[in-house]
């Protein structure tokens, strides 16, 4: 059966800030920002700033955001605040990572709220919805959806309502007993789109009315529309859901020639810009056609694409599709082997896929046993009253009222003394359960953040005006990694990280994560201290000569070298936990990027840090004055070896 994807409306970029027309490029934006002074007026460049490459360069729009969003917070400016966390959540969008846009929308949504912005709150609501609609949690999303129709309503605004109308009809769309409901919603969007000229309404509106009449054999209506969308589409990020839905028309007709022209144009648009989802989307109409046009070879070699895509982005669904087309595909060639491994990772991912499915429905059974287990006790409890009254009137009979007042006093106190009991094995559990839950969190997050999280329920983003960054990394890795076993690569990593994090805790230094072969740490966060810059210095000391004495066993035993580069510099940072599900600590802002840079130019063996660190070190350690770097948006920077 077809996987038809549904464009959904989304409202990120939509405002415009006195003193600067939309169509300003980068360059005098970036000029007004120079000139600028600490104030609202500075935030308000940083989100044009945002705003601009949110189409083309999603990283580019987020840092922007996350400078603007550090700026807003010092001046509470809680508009600009609100606008930088929406832009961050878009950035995280383009990007594919949910939670992170859920995160920082809500974080929006809870501003608009708070100051009574009705536009911005219908926006955020529609935006969540979409977010959670992609996660497949339609129940999320539908109500998002109303609740943003009603705000929109509110203000009479067409394009805030057609945009929910859309959305909602999308929703419908996915259950079969209400997709003829789906269309009226459809219809009613477009119109109301069409009546407010407003072309990423149009466009998403005809995309969907299109795939609705693909699935009902409507060919002709389908194209209709996709090129009604296509043209509303037009030097937008969202062209290549058009470009895709008219190749799966083409490829349903048989002509396979257009569809993989379609599907090759759609890819490059969105390579263009980023937008993994959609290449992932491009490559399996690729795949598709190619396996249907017999060129086996091309087929394998967009299935393989869009399975590497979709790992990047955790996208399940299409990861998916990527194993079956390869399972198809091997099968074709009489590639057994490749056949069954790629069947058994589809089998595997679809249990996975339906696990969410098994699990509620579970629950639901579990609920009815339980309910139907309480109904059956309280039956019981019943008879038991009724023969307890019987046989306490016959007592009534044979004993006086003494024998029987002291019956029931024994009666109650056993029960007392027996719920008593119950109630301290309980407590005792939960008392040792909590104690576990708090030992895992606070090995996962500072001591600090893991409290903040189980007080307040979430942990607040924190600017710091110093912190000391720390990154390694082993030289030539992939080339070590590829000469030994995966068992082998792993534990060598292990006995290193492990040991980095005795020396980062000995020096009172965070560990923030480690990326493959990357160890990241900082200083001076989450409590603020002045003797971080020496700390990490003291640190990377350490782990230097740790990896050299490790590399001398290593040359004893004739086994290859690990070489290490240590980069350090210090810096403002913003760190905090983002999302609600397998909370990270973090850290971002240009001291993060710049600590990057000055460790991948470092030497083996060496510790290399920025002018800033030097500085703030200099009279405690020799250090030498080794070239300089070029750093994004901040110019050259002067480097230092520490002795």
């Amino acid at each position: 059966m077809k996987n038809f994807h549904y464009q959904l409306l989304l409202l990120f970029i939509f405002f415009s800030l006195k003193g600067f027309a939309q169509e300003a490029d980068d360059l005098k934006l970036k000029s007004a920002l120079s000139a600028a002074k600490e104030d609202t007026g500075k935030v308000n460049i940083l989100l044009q700033l945002s705003d601009y490459y949110l189409g083309s360069d999603p990283d580019e729009a987020k840092s922007y955001g996350i400078k603007a969003m550090e700026l807003a917070q010092l001046l509470k400016y809680k508009t600009g605040l609100a606008l930088a966390f929406k832009n961050i959540g878009a950035a995280y969008y383009t990007l594919g990572n949910y939670p992170e846009t859920i995160s920082f929308l809500g974080q929006a949504l809870n501003i608009y709220d708070s100051i009574g912005d009705l536009d911005g709150k219908a926006k955020m609501l529609n935006n969540i919805g979409t977010v959670y609609y992609n996660k497949g949690e339609d129940d999320k999303a539908l109500e998002s959806y109303f609740q943003s129709y009603e705000v929109a309503q509110k203000l009479g605004d067409k394009v805030r309502i057609a945009t929910a109308l859309s959305n909602i009809g999308n929703v419908y769309h996915n259950k079969s007993a209400t997709r003829g409901q789906a269309l009226e919603y459809f219809l009613k969007s477009l119109k109301l789109g069409e009546e407010a000229g407003d072309k990423n309404v149009i466009g998403g509106a005809s995309v969907n009315l299109g795939e609705v009449y693909q699935e009902l054999n409507k060919d002709d209506s389908a194209l209709f529309y996709f090129q009604k969308s296509l043209k509303a589409y037009e030097n937008t990020v969202d062209i290549p859901y058009s470009l895709n839905d008219i190749g799966n028309v083409y490829e349903k007709k048989g002509d396979y020639k257009q569809a993989a022209y379609y599907h090759a144009q759609a890819y490059n648009i969105a390579k263009k810009f980023d937008a993994k989802l959609d290449m992932a989307q491009s490559q399996l109409g690729l795949g598709r056609t190619f396996l249907k046009s017999k060129d086996y070879e091309a087929a394998v070699k967009a299935y393989t694409e869009a399975e590497a895509i979709s790992l990047e982005i955790s996208s399940k669904k299409e990861l998916d599709s990527a194993y079956a087309g390869l399972a198809n595909t091997y099968y074709s060639l009489n590639d057994p082997d490749k056949a069954y491994k790629y069947q058994k990772l589809y089998s595997n991912l679809a249990d996975t896929l339906n696990s969410l499915t098994l699990a509620d429905k579970l629950t639901n059974l579990q609920t009815n046993f339980e309910i139907v287990q309480r109904q059956n006790q309280i039956n019981l409890l019943t008879k038991d009253k009724a023969l307890q009254d019987l046989d306490l009137r016959r007592q009534k009979l044979a004993r006086n009222a003494l024998g029987a007042g002291l019956a029931m006093i024994f009666v109650i106190a056993f029960i007392l003394y027996r719920n008593y009991r119950i109630k301290v094995k309980t407590n005792k559990l939960l008392d040792k359960q909590k104690v576990e839950i708090e030992n895992l969190l606070l090995n996962i997050l500072p001591a600090e953040v893991a409290n903040e999280l189980q007080v307040n329920g979430y942990a607040t983003p924190r600017y710091y005006d110093s912190v000391s960054v720390l990154f390694t990394d082993f030289k030539s890795f992939t080339k070590i990694a590829d000469a030994l076993s995966p068992h082998e690569v792993v534990s060598e990593l292990n006995a290193c990280f492990m040991a980095f994090d005795d020396i980062v805790e000995k020096h009172n230094l965070e560990k923030i994560k480690t990326i493959g072969d990357a160890y990241m740490i900082a200083g001076g966060i989450p409590l603020k201290n002045d003797t971080h810059p020496v700390n990490i210095i003291k640190a990377a000391m350490e782990i230097r000569d740790f990896m050299k004495t490790r590399n001398e066993s290593r040359a004893d035993t004739n086994m290859a070298r690990w070489d290490i580069r240590i980069g350090i510099h210090t810096g403002p940072l913003v760190a905090g936990v983002v999302g609600k599900k397998k909370y990270a600590y973090d850290i971002w802002g240009s001291t993060v990027n710049i600590a990057s840079r000055v460790e991948s130019n470092g030497q083996e063996g060496q510790i290399n840090i920025s002018a800033a660190t030097y500085e703030l070190i200099k009279d405690k350690y020799n250090c030498t004055y080794r070239g300089k770097i070029s750093a994004k948006n901040l110019g050259e920077i002067d480097m230092y070896f520490v002795a």
